[in-house]
């Protein structure tokens, strides 16, 4: 998997700091507001449990959380103020635009926005099994994503370490080395959604040349079971 072309060049790319996420189609939101700078909770889901347009309310110990689906148009569609485009933006510009709309209804509104499904996908080096770890928090690195994936496997190499991310069309691949000291500073890499950790694994020469084998050594085995078969009927 995620083989690169011979010589092939890597980003060099490989900063800290990370770069504040944009909302997309098809991101889920968690959505809240509050009135007079924070001050009262505006509830929206007690009259009714769903909205068209991906609508969730989930409740409980007397908090409750909405969540709206950024539709394929980069709108969502928000109680009392309707369709509202969002896509584009970060979360805070997502939230300064939301507060403007909500103020024609409310005295000094604040919102409150969260993506809920920023995931990348870990491939910790046992060939093809992935797993998707979500980004709980805006701070993420590359160790805390393959620990939660479960560290790296026996058979991965953790000198050969590939970030992709961006566009799969025309993406960045950086290569990372965790088996040294000095590698280990590039561990702290901030993680953006919809990364692609991808840990190459370790060939595994034997089992690949006997798989290879396999059809060849069932094609003789074959040949030499009719061979004995056809002998028997010659000499009974």
């Amino acid at each position: 998997m995620f083989k690169v072309p011979k010589n092939y060049e890597y980003s060099n790319d490989q900063t800290i700091g990370n770069i504040e996420y944009r909302i997309t189609p098809n991101d889920i939101i968690g959505f809240s507001v509050y009135t007079n700078d924070g001050f009262k909770l505006i509830d929206m889901t007690t009259s009714a449990a769903t909205i068209s347009g991906g609508f969730q309310s989930v409740n409980g110990q007397g908090n409750s959380q909405t969540q709206f689906l950024v539709e394929p148009d980069g709108q969502i569609k928000l109680p009392i103020v309707g369709k509202i485009k969002i896509a584009g933006l970060t979360v805070r510009e997502a939230e300064k635009s939301l507060e403007q709309e909500y103020a024609t209804f409310y005295n000094k509104p604040f919102v409150m926005i969260k993506v809920l499904n920023r995931r990348v996908m870990v491939f910790p080096g046992t060939g093809g099994t992935g797993r998707t770890v979500n980004l709980d928090n805006e701070n993420m690195n590359l160790i805390e994503a393959l620990a939660l994936a479960g560290g790296l496997t026996n058979t991965g190499k953790s000198y050969k370490i590939k970030l992709i991310r961006g566009d799969l069309r025309n993406p960045k691949v950086m290569l990372i080395d965790l088996s040294t000291i000095e590698g280990m500073s590039q561990s702290n890499l901030l993680l953006q959604s919809n990364d692609i950790i991808y840990v190459e694994p370790v060939p595994r020469v034997s089992q690949e040349l006997l798989s290879q084998l396999a059809p060849i050594i069932g094609i003789i085995t074959s040949l030499a079971l009719v061979y004995q078969i056809a002998d028997g009927f010659r000499n009974p």
